[in-house]
């Protein structure tokens, strides 16, 4: 085993453990949601979807996206092939916590606003957000050259950034069924100890999630650029 593939496996290894981590951290995330935190008066059972909902938003919005566009930018500015892996992985992780989002939202709305989707301004920007992370993947396979599709991509991965705090501020700017923050927001957390505890478990299970999948997707193409390297001395 070459140097390089022992470093993709040690780091493949330690993204399982994180992500093993997540998965435990998600599953006492859904004991204390039914079993421990109390049920919303008006929204009744349908509320509990807010545990996952929530963090899933927080680790796209404020975690996984503005890590991509980060990662993009020193890449612009240092060249570093590593960057642009960690951004590209950060990418993936970023649109499967956004597709979380969109699917758990309608599951939420639908028994609390009485319809699945509005064209609300949240709702709609983060099917923006979506389709430009997509967008992301879809250059990254046409690309061939190396340096062009790291380039561009971090372009592309700096648009969602600036989305980002559009997204957030869209409940204030315009008027929407999208609820406005409870926890996120310049004064105290409005939620009840109990389910805030909840939705903090939620927050740290989200975050080993994505740094567990993120260096698991770092680890496996360390790999296969490895694998290309050895073919092609």
């Amino acid at each position: 085993m070459t140097p390089d593939a022992a470093r993709a496996r040690s780091v493949m290894t330690r993204g399982m453990v994180l992500t093993l981590l997540g998965l435990l951290a998600q599953a006492a995330l859904t004991v204390m949601t039914f079993a421990f935190t109390p049920m919303e008066a008006r929204q009744g059972l349908a509320q509990k979807i807010f545990y996952v909902h929530v963090p899933a938003a927080t680790m796209a919005l404020f975690v996984a996206v503005p890590a991509t566009a980060i990662a993009g930018l020193l890449y612009l500015w240092l060249h570093d092939v590593r960057l642009d892996r960690f951004a590209a992985a950060s990418a993936e992780v970023s649109t499967v916590f956004c597709l979380i989002v969109l699917l758990t939202g309608p599951l939420w709305g639908k028994p609390v606003w009485g319809t699945w989707w509005t064209w609300d301004g949240r709702l709609t920007l983060t099917l923006f957000l979506f389709f430009l992370l997509l967008g992301y993947h879809t250059l990254r396979s046409a690309l061939r050259d190396p340096s062009d599709r790291a380039r561009f991509s971090a372009v592309l991965g700096v648009m969602g950034l600036v989305l980002v705090p559009f997204i957030h501020m869209s409940v204030y700017i315009w008027r929407g069924l999208h609820p406005k923050p409870v926890v996120i927001k310049p004064s105290a957390p409005s939620l009840p100890p109990e389910m805030l505890r909840t939705l903090m478990v939620g927050f740290l299970a989200g975050l080993l999630l994505y740094l567990g999948f993120v260096v698991l997707r770092y680890g496996i193409q360390l790999s296969r650029d490895a694998k290309e390297a050895a073919h092609a001395g």
